[in-house]
């Protein structure tokens, strides 16, 4: 298993200064953004794909760094009701697959995206409950018409380019937002759709990592290492659906945490044994979105949790079975 960072953490540093703050760390690559609500701050994705010398120098210097490109990230909304938005969205998917062509880049990093609940909607509309009765009238018309079509087409347009992997991040406000609704677009879009696995979004809603991972199998493709702390006194008296500001952190049901403060190590080991049992054994990038830590001191803090948690040897023969 390979340590790694999303870099939008040092959105404000330059590239290089970027790659050597990463190498410091000891981690073994990058994910860097490329658009839509990430931004591309470490990654000119016009220049890049307007010059294969560009291109090439690009890469020598995160290899010069000791480091690969775990993913390409371009999580948006590419099928907002609002068509600027979707254009716009869909635009930084189209530049990502070509780009992940051109760096061989083997994983494309997205959010599945939430549509309105009609043709004529102007905002998204994300339903999770079954009454009202028209709610699952909208639902089925949202998967039937807008998510499996687009998706279906957008894992066309990546295998066209050699990109196999589409992995999808579960997220609240999207349509795949847990195990049940990502093994559903991956069962109707094909199997160029996987995911993106980020435990601090399923940890508030009540999932167990482990057994969505024996779930999902081969179709984890890519792993954000991001903790959660859940309030277990507002959730008491409030349940688990928060849409306060992040910033109300003491009012909230839950935070996003650096790895090792929301869950302790004996869950974070009991996550990483079950991605050794799926097979899972590519990248754990760290998500750093602490609002209680430094950006420093939260990476350092999710970097020593991972590396107590994480076997980086390949298992042994069972000498004694």
């Amino acid at each position: 298993m390979k340590l790694g960072v999303f870099t939008v953490l040092f959105g404000k540093l330059p590239f290089d200064a970027m790659l050597q703050k990463v190498a410091g760390f000891g981690l073994d690559c990058v994910e860097l953004g490329t658009g839509a609500y990430p931004g591309s701050a470490h990654c000119e994705v016009e220049k890049l794909l307007a010059s294969k010398r560009a291109a090439g120098d690009f890469l020598k210097r995160i290899q010069d760094a000791g480091l690969f490109i775990s993913a390409l990230s371009c999580p948006g909304n590419p099928i907002h009701p609002d068509q600027k938005i979707a254009r716009e969205h869909h635009a930084a998917f189209e530049r990502t697959v070509r780009l992940a062509r051109r760096l061989e880049v083997p994983i494309i990093n997205v959010l599945s995206g939430c549509p309105g609940d009609s043709p004529n909607a102007k905002c998204p509309n994300w339903i999770t409950c079954a009454w009202p009765p028209e709610y699952p009238k909208y639902l089925e018309w949202q998967w039937r018409q807008v998510v499996v079509p687009y998706w279906k087409a957008a894992a066309a347009l990546a295998h066209q380019h050699g990109v196999k992997k589409i992995a999808v991040e579960m997220h609240p406000g999207f349509v795949v937002y847990n195990p049940e609704t990502a093994l559903k677009l991956r069962e109707r879009a094909g199997e160029t759709i996987g995911v993106n696995l980020d435990p601090s979004h399923l940890f508030w809603l009540g999932v167990d990592i482990p057994t969505a991972i024996r779930a999902f199998g081969p179709a984890i493709f890519h792993l954000h290492a991001k903790d959660t702390f859940v309030d277990r006194h507002n959730v008491a008296q409030n349940g688990c659906l928060d849409a306060k500001p992040y910033q109300q952190i003491a009012e909230r049901a839950w935070t996003f945490r650096s790895v090792g403060w929301g869950h302790d190590l004996a869950c974070w080991r009991q996550i990483t044994s079950a991605l050794r049992l799926a097979g899972y054994d590519y990248v754990m990038s760290i998500e750093h979105e602490d609002a209680l830590a430094s950006v420093e001191e939260g990476l350092r803090q999710a970097v020593e949790t991972l590396r107590a948690a994480t076997l980086r040897e390949p298992a042994a023969e069972m000498w004694w079975a």
